[in-house]
């Protein structure tokens, strides 16, 4: 994710205007508003078409380790946490965070009695990877020869991160030499088969929703609508959602800081 924050008003304004509107929210003079059918994942439509999908095996691990982002800037870490919870349930290779204990928490219990749990958390897994958490909320960092803020994850810097947890990925870059198919195949196959996951990196106006670059892993595929399940790691504002897989990489082949948006296959090494 590559963030930037407008004012509301002026954001509203050029919502008004027509100057954000992504092509499937254009007017065509000759045709009424195209607007994606986004169908929430808690509604009954919703709930049918991950009864009856077949691509669900990402659905149930990452659900059990799912949270919520905690700052704008963490869609990337918290989309890595999960991930990699989901990939090692029992916490053998993740950290202990004491950070959130206090004295008094410990003082009626056994002394040799650990009261944490082993899990890799948002703030953990930016430790562990290139990018610090200063230049995560817009210190400015050199990029390809030039200072410049840049808050939030590109793809590759979300890659570069979850590499250095010891585990094997593939990135791709949805720009104009991937065709649609070879995507399609990707993230169709990945969520079919257990023991790997798929994060996706897009523009959420480009998808018919509000607010810029995002990050979050899919949980599963329903070929009946050819829709894959967002489990958006910001539901406070985007609950978990169906959306068109055509919709998905339109979102994906827009462009970040320096590159196009698209997203990373994660397995175990």
């Amino acid at each position: 994710m590559h963030w930037s924050l407008l004012p509301i008003r002026i954001v509203s304004a050029l919502l008004l205007a027509g100057t954000l509107l992504p092509a499937a929210l254009a007017r065509d003079e000759s045709s009424p508003v195209r607007i994606p059918v986004l169908v929430p994942f808690a509604s009954p439509e919703g709930l049918d078409r991950l009864a009856r999908a077949a691509g669900r095996s990402d659905f149930a691990p990452l659900s059990n380790q799912f949270e919520a982002q905690v700052t704008i800037a963490f869609c990337g870490p918290t989309s890595a946490a999960i991930v990699l919870n989901a990939l090692d349930p029992q916490g053998m290779g993740a950290p202990r965070d004491r950070s959130r204990l206090i004295p008094a928490d410990g003082l009626y219990l056994p002394k040799d009695l650990e009261l944490t749990v082993r899990r890799h958390t948002q703030e953990s897994v930016i430790a562990t990877g290139k990018k610090t958490r200063a230049q995560v909320f817009g210190e400015p960092s050199m990029i390809n020869g030039k200072v410049l803020r840049d808050g939030g994850y590109q793809l590759r810097q979300l890659d570069d991160l979850l590499q250095a947890h010891k585990i094997r990925t593939r990135l791709v870059i949805a720009d104009e030499q991937k065709a649609e198919a070879e995507i399609r195949k990707d993230l169709i196959d990945n969520l079919n088969r257990a023991g790997d996951f798929v994060i996706v990196n897009y523009h959420r106006g480009a998808v018919g929703q509000t607010g810029g670059g995002h990050i979050s892993p899919l949980g599963a595929y329903d070929a009946a609508s050819d829709s894959v399940l967002i489990l958006d790691v910001n539901p406070s504002h985007h609950p978990w959602v169906w959306m068109p897989l055509a919709t998905l990489i339109q979102g994906m082949r827009t462009r970040d800081a320096v590159e196009n948006r698209g997203y990373i296959l994660v397995q175990s090494q």
